[in-house]
């Protein structure tokens, strides 16, 4: 075409890419090895600077490193153009914890830009600084965030919400009660978006703390119609819980319906129900399966793992909650406003939002009105094809505990062609439950369309749900028996060409279908028994002949026709037992068994000669189950088989005759016993879960709170709260961070072995030092320091954001007069300091792999920057583990390098541990791992590798163990304190409370009783020696004039910084009553300002 222009098909192909490109940034993914990169990055414009920028983000969407521009990336930080900062933050978040050093230069300029009159400006650095995410800066990144929640632009306060759950993250307890005081904050904001992230914020940092939600409950549900689609979704979850928790479950509701052991209790529960189903044309009778509903509704609450692992039957079916922890729909404000905002939100256009707020209706609304839920979950099927599969599962839930509710609709569950195999399965099981009289008729019609499909397993699965139908509808059951002995009748299974396997399901699936529907009354179905044994010859499969093999056996005295064609049967099945599968042959010797056992007669001697011909072939076959079974079968029934050569054989004493007979009658003979009912132990999540679609408890996943369980009102909840802490928000690290508690999340570990030292190394030296020595101490330390000048305090943080500071915490530590003091030892204190345990890898993320891992007090002898920790490796899966090995994330970094300890590398290093080569199931070891941290607030990411599998996990490193025990005498101790003053001294203070349980237990042991002053030092020592390698060093504990004060009491730590040595002193003083927890005062001295700090807030942590 057009030749004298010289075009072709690939030029034209090439100019029309060309001109696509023009206009775009396609250009930047050319080049990956540009070289100019590093010019332009330094150009004085910012055109040049941005187009560098956009290939270094090119560079890293392809996967190349690009950390070596990190230097001169950062120095661009402070440009006043809006597209240059705003890639500038864009790469800092992706190697800010890989470059850890050079990102905390940038510091600076983030705080300048949160006072930037642009907002975005103020977003952009605010999420630049929350996404970096190192613990040096928290403190700095969570004032920022308070400012920033008090922002007068939406998108920064909504930035400001989206940051806490990273700072959560890391965490960091004692900053704990400041998040959630600002999570708080921002849920009474009047932004829907803002709510919508500060909803988000509270599942993730504090998802049980009510009192939050107490405050501003109906506010948060007028705004949640307005809320954005996802944070609806969240929103609902924690509104639904508070209701719950608050008030209980609603008296009208489905739920308390289910809860009741009798659900027939009062005449208008009954009224109500029945003109509900009255409205279907649906028999009341039918309306639930009440076992199965109640498990549902326990489940929502208790948790599925909970509930079914209760033992016995009895016991899951005999709690029942009590009337006071339900409500009434008709009297309760917040239950009505909850229900009346979720029901805009059956119409959203996300599929999670409907389930969300139908899963509300479904546990909170009236019986009445729960069929409002059911046309919007329909709408969804027939919308949403992506989301099918999730609707059906919640469906399913649904109709199994009220069939009713869906039963008129049943032609919405009819199988399209382009639905998946689970999505038929689910719709299957759906019709098979919401069957009726009138609709029986019309699914069992669209059934035999199904068993025709070309997908022979899905037609297996047709097959079953025909006869679940008909054990559902015991009218139909005529019915279904016909169509499935029709199809046991088709060509393609007599014929004798050999029938495929999925054919051959099928065929097993109809007659199991069929002995379920003869079980349930084989009298009145002894026709359908004699036309399946007269289609035994024509049937080739052998699991179906195995089946009615045993249906011979099992109704040999049923009716008239059978006992009589009975012995003919036998004959047959006799005569082609060697060419059965093992399979039949099992069965075979059942029945032969069986119907000897029973028989008495006229016919008896033939059937001796029958059972004793099938055995002799059974012992002689070739696989051993026959054979085993054939020897059990001619031993047990030696004394029916009339051979008088076997029976002298077996039987030696009347005694051994009599027992035979008793064992083969309850073996083969009937039993008249009752049954206790089988519990159902199918597994309920909530709905809209990702737990109820993967049928295990996803991570994350909590069951309902039980009910009634707030019994105060919020505002009382926060004053408690606010009591219990030692100190209120504002960022402020000088004052304690108000209500820490021990939290499972906080990196501790375990004892100090070598503090020992600190008293007599056996019994006798013990005996010959008194246990205490009066000294007069007139220069110890005063409980805190009035040295209000930190370096991280509250004033200093908000005057480098330009912050307007508040006024200074009053709280301030009054000197007094210490009295006269006796120094104590406590005797074997190293002996009951007891190694903490934290989980590496939980078997449920690693494939049945348990790792757990302790810090040891014990120093590396390969370098002073390495850090023992005691790794155990543990199979908790049933199957062999092997070829376990921990490395280094890093595979280019040599572990080899960590024995250097001239050595700074930008990561840190692990040395190699030896490879374990298998764990058998249950089997656990022991592993000695060497590991030096880049940084001792820097976690170190290793992978764990076994069965040809990887697992990347996190070690996070603990300050306590980065020193060695450094043993040394009080006025060494002294002399070393006096040379760090000033600078290179930092006091916090804290409320310590771990004493008042060890003397509520000498309380309450009257046989022994110890000081209670000796009771507060060895609980504040063993807290310091289990959570950090120190040395104590004395313990000076006062003669106050008042039995119960604890004013005085001074405890003092000693220990040196493994990488430098240099030394690093701990002085722990307390104040306050004995019985009642402690006002404690933390002083670390040592020249290292920056780690003494972090030292310092890791004590006063693990001591609050």
């Amino acid at each position: 075409m057009f030749p004298q222009f010289g075009a072709t098909a690939d030029t034209l192909s090439k100019a029309s890419t060309i001109m696509f490109r023009i206009g775009t940034d396609a250009h930047l993914y050319d080049d990956p090895e540009d070289v100019n990169i590093a010019p332009l990055l330094d150009s004085k414009f910012d055109s040049e600077k941005c187009e560098a920028l956009k290939r270094l983000l090119a560079l890293i969407a392809q996967g190349f490193d690009v950390s070596n521009f990190f230097p001169q990336v950062v120095k661009n930080v402070a440009s006043h153009s809006l597209e240059v900062k705003k890639l500038v933050y864009l790469y800092l978040l992706h190697y800010a914890q890989k470059r850890p050093n050079e990102a905390l230069l940038s510091i600076n300029s983030f705080q300048k830009d949160l006072g930037d009159t642009n907002p975005l400006v103020r977003a952009w650095a605010l999420r630049t600084m929350a996404g970096i995410r190192l613990h040096a800066i928290a403190p700095l990144v969570l004032v920022a965030v308070g400012k920033c929640a008090r922002d007068p632009s939406v998108y920064v306060r909504k930035c400001a919400a989206t940051a806490l759950p990273k700072l959560h993250d890391l965490r960091l307890e004692e900053l704990s009660s400041t998040i959630e005081e600002i999570v708080g904050t921002l849920l009474t904001d009047n932004s829907p978006a803002v709510v919508g992230a500060a909803a988000a914020a509270f599942s993730s940092v504090c998802p049980n703390n009510y009192s939050l939600i107490g405050k501003n409950y109906k506010r948060l549900c007028t705004i949640l119609p307005d809320v954005e689609e996802w944070g609806q979704i969240v929103l609902i979850g924690i509104l639904l819980r508070y209701a719950i928790a608050r008030h209980g479950l609603v008296r009208e509701s489905m739920m308390f319906h289910l809860h009741s052991k009798e659900h027939s209790s009062s005449e208008n529960d009954d009224s109500d129900v029945h003109s509900t189903v009255g409205k279907v044309g649906i028999d009341p009778s039918k309306k639930y399966d009440s076992e199965l509903a109640s498990m549902i509704s326990r489940c929502y609450i208790e948790g599925p793992d909970d509930y079914l692992s209760r033992s016995s039957y009895s016991n899951r079916v005999s709690l029942a909650f009590s009337g006071a922890k339900f409500t009434s729909c008709k009297n309760n404000e917040d239950v009505k406003i909850l229900l009346q905002c979720t029901s805009p939100l059956f119409w959203s256009n996300n599929s999670a939002v409907v389930l969300a707020a139908a899963g509300v209706h479904w546990i909170m609304a009236p019986r009445d009105n729960i069929q409002r839920i059911v046309k919007p979950l329909l709408f969804l099927l027939r919308s949403s094809r992506s989301s099918n599969y999730v609707v059906l599962c919640n469906i399913q839930v649904f109709a199994k505990a009220t069939p009713y509710l869906f039963a008129s609709h049943f032609e919405n569950f009819f199988i399209l062609s382009t639905d998946s195999y689970q999505t038929k399965a689910l719709k299957l099981e759906i019709l098979c439950t919401i069957s009726t009289d009138s609709s029986i008729a019309s699914i069992l019609k669209e059934f035999q369309d199904y068993i025709r499909d070309p997908d022979r397993k899905f037609a297996a699965d047709a097959v079953a749900a025909v006869g679940l139908c008909a054990l559902q509808l015991p009218k139909m059951a005529s019915t279904c028996l016909e169509g499935l002995l029709a199809l046991t009748r088709q060509d393609s299974f007599t014929s004798d060409v050999r029938t495929s396997e999925e054919e051959a399901g099928v065929l097993v699936q109809a007659i199991m279908s069929i002995k379920m529907i003869i079980k349930q009354d084989p009298p009145s179905h002894e026709k359908v028994i004699v036309q399946l044994v007269r289609n035994l010859d024509s049937i080739k499969v052998p699991a179906a002949r195995a089946i009615i093999i045993w249906m011979v056996g099992e109704y040999s005295k049923v009716g008239e026709i059978i006992p009589k064609m009975l012995l003919t049967v036998l004959k047959y099945i006799a005569w082609s037992f060697a060419s059965e599968s093992s399979e039949t042959k099992l069965q075979t010797l059942n029945t032969v068994a069986k119907v000897l056992s029973n028989s008495r007669g006229e016919n008896l001697e033939t059937l001796q000669k029958i059972a004793r011909y099938v055995l002799e072939l059974a012992e002689c076959d070739m696989n051993y189950v026959v054979r085993g079974r054939g020897c059990f079968f001619r031993k047990l029934l030696s004394c029916h088989l009339g051979s008088k050569k076997l029976e002298d054989e077996v039987i030696t004493s009347p005694e051994n005759e009599g027992l035979l007979n008793v064992l083969s009658e309850h073996m083969f003979h009937e039993q008249a016993i009752q049954q206790s009912p089988v519990p159902i132990n199918y597994r309920v999540y909530l709905p809209g879960s990702l737990s109820q679609i993967v049928l295990h408890a996803a991570p994350g996943y909590e069951p309902l709170p039980k009910p009634c369980t707030i019994l105060h009102d919020a505002d009382t909840e926060a004053d408690v709260s606010e009591q219990d802490g030692s100190g209120s928000f504002t960022g402020s690290l000088d004052e304690g961070s108000g209500s820490y508690n021990g939290s499972d999340h906080s990196v501790t570990s375990g004892g100090n072995t070598e503090s020992g030292e600190s008293g007599s190394s056996n019994e006798d030296e013990n005996i010959q030092d008194p246990l205490i020595q009066i000294s007069d101490e007139s220069h110890l330390l005063p409980a805190a320091s009035a040295d209000l000048e930190e370096l991280m305090s509250k004033r200093d943080l908000e005057t480098w954001l330009d912050d307007q500071p508040s006024l200074p915490n009053s709280s301030i530590h009054k000197e007094s007069k210490v009295p006269r003091s006796a120094r104590i030892s406590i005797k074997d204190i190293e002996k009951r300091v007891r190694p903490k345990t934290y989980e590496l890898l939980d078997p449920a993320n690693g494939n049945g792999m348990k790792v757990d891992y302790t810090f040891s007090s014990d120093v590396s002898n390969i370098s002073p920057h390495v850090v023992t920790i005691q790794a155990t490796f543990k199979n908790c899966s049933i199957e062999t583990i092997s070829n376990i090995v921990l490395k280094h994330e890093d595979s280019t970094t040599k572990p080899s390098d960590c024995s250097e300890s001239s050595s700074q590398d930008d990561v840190p290093a692990l040395v190699p541990m030896q490879e374990i080569t298998s764990l058998e199931p249950g089997q656990a070891t022991t592993e000695t791992i060497h590991v030096r941290f880049h940084h001792h607030l820097l976690p170190l990411k290793l992978v764990i590798y076994f069965n040809g599998k990887s697992f990347p996990v996190k070690l996070r490193p603990d300050i306590g163990y980065f020193v060695k025990p450094l043993p040394m005498d009080v006025e060494v101790f002294r002399d070393k304190e006096s040379h760090l003053p000033g600078m290179f001294e930092c006091t916090r203070s804290c409320i310590f409370k771990g004493h008042v349980d060890d003397l509520n237990k000498e309380k309450g042991d009257h046989t022994f009783s110890k000081d209670k002053f000796l009771v507060v030092c060895e609980s504040i020592a063993l807290t310091m020696l289990s959570n950090a390698n120190l040395f104590l060093v004395s313990v000076d504990m006062p003669i106050a004039a008042k039995h119960d004060d604890a004013s005085g009491l001074c405890l003092r730590f000693s220990s040196e910084i493994l990488s430098n040595s240099v030394p690093c002193l701990i002085t722990v003083t307390a104040e306050g009553i004995c019985s009642e927890p402690l006002n404690v005062a933390v002083k670390v001295n040592c020249e290292e300002t920056v780690f003494g700090l972090n030292l310092l807030n890791r004590i006063v942590n693990f001591l609050s």
